[in-house]
This record gives C-alpha cells, sequence and structure tokens, in this order.
C-alpha cells in the first residue's frame, strides 16, 4: 500500500495540527502506512515552497496552523495550484472567534506555548515556595530567586507563595535567636535577601490572636513584649551583618509586601 505523508507546517510548533493530524489517521486502518513529519517554525513563504515542493511529488497532505493570513492565504493558494489536498487547522477559527467577540486576533504565533510554559513557570515556583519553605532545606536558597528572612508572623509564607505565581523561586527562612541562620544565606543569598520586620505592638497582638486560635493561653513567652524584642533586635542585626533591603509589613496586605519586594528584585536586576 502506498505511504501518504502528512506535512504538518505552523509558524510555531505545529504541536496542535500534528495532534490533529495524528487523530485523524488513527481512524483509518491504513493508519500504519501515513507518516506525520512536522515542519515548525515556518514563516515565510520559502518556507512554504520548500515544504509544497517535497509534498507535490507523492501521496501528501498538508495541515497547518499559521495565524498571519498572509501566510495561510499563499499556502492555500500554492497548495490549491499543485493539487494538494490541505487543511487549515486555525483559520475558520480565529475567523469565528473574532466575528463573535468583534475585535481582531492579536497573531502572535506560539502564543499558546507561550503560556503552556508561563503556568509551568508558576507551578515550579509553587512547589519549590512549598518544599522550601521556613528553612526546611536550606539548599533551595542556592536555586532561589528571592530569599526572605523574618520572625515568625511575618507573612514569609504568605509572600513567598504570591511570588511564585510571578514565577518567582522563593526561600524563606525564619530568624530565631537560639537557631543560627543556615550559612548558605551568606553563602549565595546575599545578594537576593529581603528583610521582612514588623513593629512589636502588632506583631504581639497577631502572636496572641495566633494562641487563641489554636486553643493555647496568650501567656505563652511567644507573645510577651520582651521575647518580641529579643527577636527583632536580632533580626536586624542579621540584616545589617547582610546589608539586605528590609521591608516593614506593619499593616500591609500580602500584595503589597510582595509588590515591594518584586520592586526592589527588578531594581537589582537592572543595576546588574
Amino acid at each position: 500500500m502506498q505511504e501518504t505523508r502528512v506535512y504538518i507546517l505552523s509558524d510555531s510548533l505545529g504541536e496542535t495540527a500534528e495532534r490533529v493530524a495524528h487523530g485523524a489517521a488513527i481512524q483509518f486502518e491504513s493508519a500504519a502506512n501515513i507518516k506525520v513529519e512536522r515542519v515548525p517554525y515556518v514563516v515565510n513563504q520559502e518556507g512554504i515552497d520548500r515544504v509544497l515542493s517535497r509534498a507535490v511529488t507523492g501521496s501528501s497532505v498538508i495541515v497547518y496552523t499559521m495565524v498571519r493570513p498572509e501566510l495561510r492565504e499563499y499556502l492555500d493558494r500554492a497548495a490549491e495550484a499543485r493539487n494538494i489536498p490541505h487543511v487549515d487547522v486555525m483559520g475558520p477559527v480565529l475567523s469565528a472567534f473574532e466575528r463573535v467577540v468583534q475585535s481582531p486576533p492579536r497573531l502572535i504565533p506560539g502564543l499558546s506555548h507561550r503560556l503552556d510554559q508561563e503556568y509551568f513557570a508558576r507551578v515550579e515556583a509553587m512547589e519549590f515556595a512549598v518544599k522550601y519553605d521556613d528553612g526546611k532545606d536550606p539548599k533551595g536558597i542556592r536555586e532561589a530567586d528571592v530569599v526572605l528572612l523574618g520572625v515568625s508572623r511575618t507573612s514569609k509564607t504568605p509572600v513567598s507563595l504570591y511570588l511564585a505565581n510571578h514565577r518567582l523561586k522563593v526561600a524563606n527562612v525564619p530568624l530565631v535567636p537560639e537557631v543560627p541562620v543556615p550559612s548558605e544565606v551568606f553563602r549565595e543569598g546575599r545578594l537576593k535577601t529581603v528583610g521582612l520586620i514588623i513593629k512589636p505592638e502588632l506583631l504581639m497582638s497577631i502572636r496572641r490572636q495566633r494562641l487563641k486560635s489554636l486553643g493555647l493561653g496568650t501567656s505563652s513567652q511567644y507573645a510577651t513584649m520582651d521575647r518580641i524584642m529579643v527577636e527583632l533586635d536580632y533580626a536586624w542585626d542579621i540584616f545589617n551583618r547582610l546589608k539586605c533591603p528590609v521591608i516593614d509589613v506593619s499593616n500591609h496586605a500580602v500584595e503589597e509586601t510582595a509588590t515591594r519586594v518584586l520592586e526592589l528584585r527588578n531594581k537589582e536586576a537592572l543595576a546588574e
């Protein structure tokens, strides 16, 4: 039985058209004789002509996804002139959407793939934030984009997760006077560390509310002013040693704190 060649043309990766072609091919008993070849990043007429010159010599079908209308129109005319069966996967859908939403498409090749990459980057950053939350594993400091330092209840975890939605890998480390700061912070995290600080009265109130929510008494040393001042003094000592920027999170929403971290990071990136 004669082999059928299916050429997938795309101005991006061509994965969408390839899935459609494979889905159609398996409906035929001769599917084993249908060979699919993907030709990605076809961005001009010359690229189309090269594929057509191969397709015209045998039993061939062209399936294509191109967002640029001039390339779709050229391929349609050229394939028609050579009597090569061809299917435009993207064009009719774009036209239908345009009629309904009443605005033109952006016509950016590879946009869906770019959005997929952004999605998986966010997922990866979220998993990173969970894995390296509260100093669970200081090894993450080496790979982190941002390292947050602060005493307990300074919103380190929620800020880390918010930044993960911006595809930033964040490790956060609690500052406790009795626990030495991981050496990785000084070796590899110094230039990407941000300190979080809070007013002592507010911190005492937050900690007391936390203890109540856990069904514990508010007389715990954790929520006393003496203990809080010891922790905050220790935090400032670490911040000064690192010479890192410090953000006061008092009465600020998580989004505000995260935005400030982003601003600091972008400023540092520009300075580099």
